[in-house]
């Protein structure tokens, strides 16, 4: 199929791109790297009047570490931050996930607030952001309520939905850096490498607990606390029934479900810190 006829602008100025959302609301969508917004267009999910490639506003491309996170402006393709020297160190739980994301094509131009704004529930930079308890950064041109940071548990709402008014622009996201006394673990499944999950599991493992993330299965990713001292088997059954998993084409809920509890018992358990 073919995306239905729309306007294109391309403004080098954040503030143009602000002024083109105040101006146009729902009926604009925002193309960074377009690896997700192109194929919506072309199945017709999405038939915006406006289209506003954000490709040229220099000043949205950085990689740069502020107090305790790793802040990512809306421009920096995922390639970039692969590439970023001290990323294993800074975030490891990143850098695992990052061979994960799609393929070294789509990496080259997809970009990463591209990837948590669409906010795919099997997509892995959503789920690492939120088990880190990372942050998103969103600007409007409204003159009293022109910025907020919204929570990673609060910006994911559902499928493909997200906290963001139309009027906003997600400008950075923020990920907070490594804790000494944490270990980071990443694993998935997929059909193929590069696919979306089917289920996908990250942790951040504490002294006291763990964080444990899935993504593939609810709407959005999702995010358990599990004490390091309970019972790991009935915590993760619990997790995986909590999800709410649905047959569809590529699995059933019940294989999701396990997944989520042999993958789980695995990632927390072997060569436990």
């Amino acid at each position: 199929m073919k995306p239905a006829a729309f306007d294109y602008a391309r403004p080098e100025s954040r503030s143009e791109v602000l002024k083109l959302l105040a101006d146009t609301g729902s009926d604009a969508r925002v193309l960074a790297g377009g690896q997700s917004l192109m194929a919506v267009l072309n199945m017709r999910l999405a038939e915006p009047t406006l289209v506003i490639d954000i490709g040229g506003v220099t000043d949205l491309a950085y990689i740069e570490i502020r107090d305790d996170r790793l802040c990512i402006g809306a421009n920096t393709r995922q390639a970039e931050l692969v590439a970023w020297p001290g990323l294993t160190e800074r975030v490891p739980l990143l850098a695992q996930i990052m061979p994960w994301v799609g393929h070294f094509q789509t990496r080259n131009r997809g970009t990463v607030c591209g990837s948590v704004a669409h906010a795919d529930p099997s997509a892995e930079l959503p789920l690492s952001l939120a088990v880190l308890g990372g942050e998103i950064v969103l600007e409007r041109r409204h003159w009293r309520r022109g910025r907020r940071v919204v929570p990673a548990a609060e910006f994911f709402q559902g499928l493909l939905t997200t906290a963001r008014e139309p009027d906003e622009l997600l400008t950075e996201v923020r990920f907070p850096l490594a804790h000494a006394e944490h270990h980071y673990r990443f694993t998935e499944v997929a059909m193929r490498h590069g696919d979306f999950a089917l289920v996908a599991l990250a942790a951040a493992i504490g002294p006291d607990e763990i964080f444990l993330g899935a993504g593939g299965v609810a709407d959005r990713p999702l995010v358990r606390r599990i004490p390091r001292d309970g019972d790991l088997g009935t915590e993760l059954n619990t997790f995986a029934w909590s999800l709410g998993a649905e047959d569809d084409g590529h699995a059933s809920a019940a294989y999701r479900r396990q997944l989520v509890r042999e993958l789980g018992h695995k990632l927390l358990t072997e060569d436990k810190p």
